[in-house]
């Protein structure tokens, strides 16, 4: 951080490791302590993550679904199997979404960078 965030009274993190596959902030480099807000972040974005993957695989298998539903013309167990895999992806992947922004957003916010969603 710099110093005149820090002389301005800005929070200040312990420094951490970014993870270079996806940019994202992992363990802190200062041995064995962490920041249990970048803990509970790391958290939160590892459940968003496999709610999104969850979601969208729901959303996938629901339409793998209809087009079998269309060519056996619709029976009605399938209608009900294809509107419950779209209730349940829709219900899963709606707060994955939400706190997967949140979580980019607060990490674009320690980095001092503004947001841009």
């Amino acid at each position: 951080m710099d110093p005149l965030r820090r002389a301005q009274g800005a929070p200040v993190r312990q420094s951490v490791e970014v993870d270079g596959d996806n940019g994202r902030a992992g363990s802190d480099t200062t041995g064995g302590s962490t920041d249990p807000v970048l803990v509970r972040r790391a958290r939160i974005r590892h459940l968003s993550d496999l709610g999104q993957r969850i979601g969208y695989g729901c959303f996938g298998l629901g339409v793998v679904l209809f087009v079998v539903a269309f060519i056996l013309q619709f029976p009605a167990p399938m209608v009900v199997s294809i509107v419950a895999v779209f209730v349940i992806g829709s219900s899963v992947l709606l707060p994955g979404i939400i706190f997967g922004y949140a979580a980019k957003a607060a990490d674009a916010e320690d980095r001092g960078e503004k947001f841009g969603y």
